[in-house]
């Protein structure tokens, strides 16, 4: 069992510290949240005043972090933690960044001899309770393997994507497809309604047929088809239209740096930005679903 230093219990953080925590590792936590580090504590979990002292002992260190910007700041702004964290500590970061920080942050941390791999995840509020997220790993082979028992107790399906930065392309690879699929999903439902077609029989209909796709079959946008999905709660819970927006930005940003033709994805960002700043950014991105719709909110 290892000391593990987790930072970002959110959505997705808190779950997976926890699925650390049942699988008997001691984990110290830190939030900005006081709620989301004593939901943590309750269930095991120690927590400390700072992060510095958050990380005092760990063999690992995991972060879930917002942006970019807050990642290379944990661990190399001016109050950053590689000052006190010991050599040959491996820093796991699950947070959604661009690549280019996450080269940066692991150069930062080879500095001070701290291993450094990116893991961002798929899989959702549910796969982050589950325990079966995907994890698209970049770091080197050796890293890679220290850090997989430890992503085997968060995830179901843990890929090496390549060195450093690699997971990080990989996320937004997908979540760009996510996103395109979601809003591709959601016009032929609403043109279906329009003329006349019940939604849950459209729905079986393109399930087993070539149009089959994990927004329609798993994670259907149209209120009512199916349930336990973030549609059929007022489009409560799950992936926030806010996080979608943020992963299509990186795309585009990534695209631009390789010089890659991404009209569809391009497309879809600006619709969703657009959705976002009708006020449905708090909302899971299914809810793109209303755009389309007669009764759009």
């Amino acid at each position: 069992m290892a000391n593990i230093a987790f930072f970002g219990l959110g959505n997705m953080g808190g779950p997976m510290a926890a699925n650390l925590i049942q699988a008997g590792h001691h984990v110290c936590v830190f939030d900005l949240f006081p709620a989301a580090v004593e939901k943590l504590v309750t269930l095991g979990a120690t927590t400390a005043e700072t992060p510095k002292l958050v990380v005092k002992d760990a063999d690992v260190v995991i972060s879930m972090l917002p942006a970019g910007k807050h990642v290379y700041d944990l661990y190399l702004g001016n109050n950053g933690i590689a000052k006190v964290l010991t050599a040959e500590t491996l820093v796991i970061d699950s947070s959604t960044i661009d690549s280019a920080t996450a080269i940066k942050t692991a150069e930062g941390l080879k500095a001070h001899n701290i291993h450094f791999i990116d893991a961002p995840v798929s899989g959702g509020v549910a796969g982050a309770t589950a325990g079966t997220l995907s994890f698209m790993v970049g770091g080197s082979e050796q890293n890679f393997a220290v850090a997989k028992p430890f992503l085997d107790v968060m995830g179901k399906n843990i890929f090496h994507a390549g060195e450093v930065g690699a997971g990080q392309v990989a996320k937004v690879c997908n979540n760009m497809l996510l996103s395109i699929l979601m809003v591709g999903t959601s016009e032929a439902l609403q043109l279906g309604i329009d003329n006349g077609l019940d939604p849950k029989v459209l729905s079986e209909i393109m399930s087993n047929s070539s149009g089959s796709n994990w927004t329609l079959d798993v994670y259907n946008p149209c209120p009512g088809v199916s349930e336990g999905v973030p549609s059929s709660n007022d489009y409560k819970g799950g992936f926030m239209t806010d996080l979608m927006a943020k992963d299509l930005g990186l795309a585009m940003d990534t695209a631009v740096q390789s010089n890659s033709s991404t009209p569809l994805g391009a497309l879809t960002r600006n619709l969703y930005a657009l959705h976002q700043k009708a006020g449905n950014g708090k909302k899971d991105f299914s809810s793109i679903f209303q755009q389309f719709s007669a009764n759009d909110a």
